[in-house]
This record gives structure tokens, C-alpha cells and sequence, in this order.
């Protein structure tokens, strides 16, 4: 079992994220993993910063701690060969602690480059297939050229590459993407705890790591901590349907206007009690989990840091996958 730590690129300005990496290594986490956004989810978490840049600086303060992207969509905003050279020279950089995150993206980002955004899902799926044919195509070395359906490369190379090829892990909310994950990829992303999509992932051929995001807020008292997770991530709530249609934060305070303070107390651990955060994050080690990434929604960064350190990393990691 490993444990990450999320670093939630719409709600901290740069210095801010780099802070918490550094302090995130102190207090044992494995890895941070960071969300790849041009907007935030809402305007009050009036953040959005740049997030490889972010990341380099990351891997120049620290030593040990793993990095991600949670995750890149590597076929509209950024092209694929962009983000195969950004995420070899961040392997390079990092000493290989680099995970490469992946996904079919959401709307909010990828349409403000004014090409279009695929509308049915199907099409997001296959771009995301020829994204990653590209990047492991670019990884073999030497001038390289692609002709899709969607996506070309014309005698393109990548200079700088590690002896090893950053881990790829998938983002999935259903039987396809998993499938690619299996596929295509080294590992699985996900945000709900379905044993499905680790299935499918394995029926594909999938054998590597399983990451998904565990929804938290820490605070000294449960009011406060459900109130600062509905202030800034009720938009989690609405489900993926939404969250990969809408195209701006003005849509998603509407979308989650009828969320509850009671709505984030069912699916957040809330709090200062240890017990309530390992039944949370019970479901997803059942569903076939391996890394587990703390998504704090809380007030306090460095509150929750110092909980992780002294309250829940050890009763943490020895949670175990319970019978069927």
C-alpha cells in the first residue's frame, strides 16, 4: 500500500503547492499527485497554476517523495508530443519519481483552445488511444511520425529520455477506459471505489499500480470540516457526467447548488476521528486499490499534515481488503 498526498492545483497558488510537497515528504507520504487544470472547479477557489511548472520545482526541493499528474489530458490543450517531452525531462529531473496521470479530460480545460471538444465519449476514447500510441511511440527514441484519425506527429523526436519510460497510469470511470488502461497503460487511475473497473482493467492485461482519491477534510471538528469541503468541492458531488460536460466554474456553482453540508458528511471523512477516514478509505482498498491519494478538502493543510503524521498513517496503511 502506498499513500499520496493531493495537491489541489484550483485552491493553492504555486509556492503554496510546492510548500505542501516538501511538507508532504516530511510527514511520510509516498507520493503528491497533482491535478492538471487551466480553470478551477469553482471561482472561489481561485487558483489554477501551471502545473508542470509546479512540479519541476517540486522535484528540485525534494529527495524522495513520488510525483503525479492527476491527471494530464494529453489530446486537446496539449498535444501528446508536447507532454511525452515534459513528462521525460520530469523523470529526468525527478530521478524516475515521475507517474504520468492520463485521461479523456473535461470540457472546463480542453475547450479553451477553441478546437473543440469532443462531445460523445467515444470520441474522447479514441483520441486517447492515439494520445498514448504517440508518447510510447516517442519514447522508443529516434524521429518518429504518426498519421490518425485525429492526431498526427510529422518527424518528431524527444532528445532527452531516461533509461526508464515514466509509469503511465489511466484514468477510468467505466468499462472502456479501463480497458485502454490495460491495454495501453502501466496502472489505473480512478475516483470511485467500483471493483469493476478494477476487473476490467485486469481482464485487459493490466498489472501495475491502482491509484485512486480518497475524499477527505480535515478540521478539529466535523461542522467546520464539511463546511470548508462544500465551500470549495461540492462540484465533486455532481458526478463524472457533469463534470466532464461543463465549461466553466459560473456552470458547476450551479450544478451543485443543491448539495448539502449532510451530502459531504456521507462521502467525506470529516473530522478528527482516525476511524471515520479508514472507512472511507475501506471501499477502495475492498475495490482492489494499491495507492491511495488523501484528497483534503479541509481549512488547514498543515493541521491535516500533522493528523497524517501522528493519527493515520500507520492504522492506514495496515487497513486490508475484507472478504466479499
Amino acid at each position: 500500500m502506498q499513500i499520496g498526498y493531493k495537491l489541489a492545483a484550483e485552491a493553492f497558488g504555486p509556492a503554496e503547492l510546492v510548500r505542501q510537497a516538501v511538507r508532504a515528504e516530511a510527514a511520510g507520504f509516498d507520493f503528491v499527485e497533482i491535478s492538471d487544470h487551466y480553470h478551477p472547479w469553482l471561482d472561489n477557489q481561485a487558483h489554477s497554476p501551471f502545473a508542470w511548472t509546479v512540479l519541476g520545482s517540486i522535484a528540485a526541493q525534494t529527495e524522495r517523495i513520488g510525483l503525479a499528474t492527476g491527471v494530464t489530458c494529453p489530446t486537446v490543450r496539449y498535444h501528446p508530443a508536447i507532454i511525452a517531452q515534459a513528462a521525460a525531462t520530469l523523470a529526468l529531473l525527478s530521478e524516475g519519481r515521475f507517474t504520468l496521470g492520463v485521461g479523456s479530460g473535461e470540457r472546463l480545460n480542453e475547450h479553451v483552445v477553441g478546437e473543440g471538444f469532443p462531445v460523445d465519449v467515444d470520441g474522447r476514447h479514441r483520441l486517447l488511444r492515439e494520445a498514448l500510441e504517440i508518447i510510447r511511440l516517442l519514447w522508443q527514441g529516434g524521429y518518429q511520425s504518426y498519421d490518425g484519425r485525429y492526431l498526427k506527429l510529422s518527424d518528431a523526436r524527444v532528445f532527452d529520455l531516461p533509461d526508464e519510460p515514466p509509469v503511465i497510469a489511466v484514468a477510468a470511470g467505466g468499462a472502456r477506459a479501463a480497458g485502454i488502461a490495460g491495454e495501453l497503460g502501466d496502472g489505473l487511475f480512478a475516483t470511485q471505489p467500483e471493483p469493476e473497473l478494477v476487473s476490467h482493467y485486469r481482464e485487459a492485461g493490466g498489472s501495475g499500480p491502482r491509484y485512486a482519491e480518497v475524499p477527505m477534510a480535515w478540521a478539529p471538528d466535523e461542522h467546520t470540516a464539511a463546511r470548508a469541503a462544500h465551500d470549495t468541492s461540492r462540484w465533486a458531488l455532481t458526478g463524472w457526467k457533469v463534470m466532464s460536460e461543463l465549461p466553466n466554474p459560473v456552470n458547476f456553482s450551479a450544478a451543485a447548488a443543491t448539495v448539502r453540508e449532510e451530502d459531504i458528511l456521507e462521502k467525506f471523512a470529516c473530522g478528527p476521528d482516525p476511524q471515520r477516514y479508514l472507512d472511507v478509505a475501506q471501499p477502495f482498498v475492498d475495490a482492489g486499490f494499491d495507492h491511495l491519494v488523501m484528497q483534503n478538502a479541509g481549512p488547514d493543510p498543515d493541521g491535516f499534515m500533522d493528523f497524517y503524521r501522528t493519527e493515520l498513517d500507520e492504522p492506514l496503511r495496515k487497513v486490508m481488503a475484507q472478504p466479499a
